[in-house]
């Protein structure tokens, strides 16, 4: 059973937990079962915004994997996304990518 963690900025809160079950589990799945988790951990507590938790959580093993596939190729990893290369930049850069 793998278990990965999704934590909010401000450690408050509990962290999105996942244990994947299967290894053919949909991302959508794996997403899912993070967010009812984190929910079911609140106990009542206010939620950090979940949106910029999630995607944050998302895009940035994204970026590192695709720039890990293309071999650092900007031009080839913008295609592989269906975005721009200005836009790979800028988010290279948000997440401290090289």
């Amino acid at each position: 059973m793998i278990t990965s963690t999704i934590t909010a900025p401000e450690q408050t809160e509990p962290p999105l937990r996942v244990i994947k079950q299967k290894d053919t589990e949909p991302l959508r799945e794996c997403v899912r079962d993070a967010l009812h988790s984190y929910f079911d951990q609140l106990n009542g507590h206010s939620a950090s915004p979940l949106y910029q938790l999630v995607i944050r959580e998302v895009e940035q093993p994204l970026f590192e994997t695709v720039m890990e596939y293309t071999g650092g190729n900007q031009t080839r990893a913008a295609s592989l996304l269906g975005i721009s290369r200005s836009t790979l930049r800028k988010k290279l850069s948000l997440y401290h990518i090289e």
